[in-house]
């Protein structure tokens, strides 16, 4: 067992209170002292009175965006290694989440094993299976609307004049989880 002191400090941001508890157990019996935080707000709390040097956000935090807080938990803690889990998974978020500082963006379910190999992962694996599947249309539409959303700082009426379709059609849309590929 390893001295509390010396325990990596992992801050898990996610509103699913279950969700939290799971993992929050298993990352800590893998040597983690796990701070569990259900809001931005309180997980920027937390993180200001003593930053980790881990972190595991939830994309949608109840309506609020997990990307919203990499760039402060930047500010924080430089050498922080965050990775962004998702049940809202595209390409859009992927690649902003790795922009604004995430070591690594998984989709949900991610096991515990899973999440340590995220944070392991200092580059990117030259082995990574390569799908011979293209994506599906209505998979290819979600990615689509989801970039225009983050064109537009995630305005929904601006997102849904631009792609030509009604507000309501779109929040729909939006409503839905993501086609799988």
């Amino acid at each position: 067992m390893i001295a509390a002191a010396a325990q990596p400090r992992l801050l898990l941001v996610d509103d699913d209170p279950t969700f939290c508890k799971v993992l929050g157990n298993a990352l800590g019996r893998r040597g983690f002292a796990v701070i569990v935080a259900h809001r931005s707000d309180t997980a920027l709390h937390q993180a200001r009175i003593d930053p980790p040097q881990y972190a595991v956000v939830d994309l949608n935090l109840a309506g609020d965006s997990g990307l919203r807080l990499i760039p402060e938990l930047l500010a924080l803690n430089a050498a922080i290694r965050i990775v962004v889990l998702t049940g809202y998974a595209s390409l859009a978020t992927a690649v902003e989440a790795i922009k604004l500082g995430a070591v690594n963006y998984l989709a949900k379910p991610a096991d515990t094993d899973q999440v340590l190999a995220a944070f392991a992962a200092t580059a990117g694996d030259p082995a990574a299976p390569v799908s011979a599947r293209p994506l599906s249309v209505n998979r290819l539409e979600w990615e689509h609307i989801q970039r225009v959303l983050r064109d537009n700082d995630g305005n929904i009426s601006a997102t849904a004049r631009q792609l030509d379709m009604h507000r309501r059609t779109l929040q729909r849309k939006l409503a839905k989880r993501p086609v799988k590929a």
